[in-house]
């Protein structure tokens, strides 16, 4: 189990994350990650980053691999930090082909790179749909329905 509270070096989060240290050490001095716990203070001193900050600097890893452009994803973290607040890395994400879609909810995709650029306002959610064929099958065969009642009547002792 991982420990949530721990403290990480900027060599071992840059390890853990599967950047350079010198892209790290790039990424807080820009102002892109700044380290949450324990950041540069001069010459020798060492930055601490929490598990947020690790989960965070990985997204912004996973977007620089899928083709978006450094500034892209400074103004994509600028506007999610906007919107989630402290949960940027609890987002729902769909990255690829040069973009980043934010998924708010069941009804609404956003593009987070152009600033919250509506995407979609509806998507089909796949288990809704497995639900109405259920039901639509279900209705349709009354020997089905009648032996899937004796199955819950035998299961709940009725």
């Amino acid at each position: 189990m991982v420990d949530l509270s721990a403290c990480y070096s900027g060599k071992k989060a840059a390890e853990i994350v599967g950047i350079s240290y010198r892209q790290l050490d790039y990424w807080a001095r820009t102002d892109l990650l700044r380290p949450s716990l324990t950041d540069a203070s001069g010459s020798g001193s060492r930055r601490s980053y929490s598990y947020q900050d690790l989960l965070e600097l990985k997204v912004i890893k996973s977007m620089l691999d899928a083709g978006i452009k450094l500034e892209s994803v400074r103004s994509a973290f600028s506007y999610l930090r906007e919107q989630l607040g402290e949960e940027v890395a609890s987002a729902r994400l769909v990255i690829g082909g040069g973009k980043a879609i934010l998924v708010r909810d069941d009804n609404e995709l956003l593009d987070v790179i152009n600033s919250g650029q509506m995407v979609m306002t509806s998507l089909l959610s796949l288990d809704g749909v497995q639900r109405e064929i259920d039901a639509a099958i279900f209705e349709l065969k009354p020997a089905t329905k009648a032996v899937a009642q004796q199955d819950l009547q035998a299961s709940t002792g009725s």
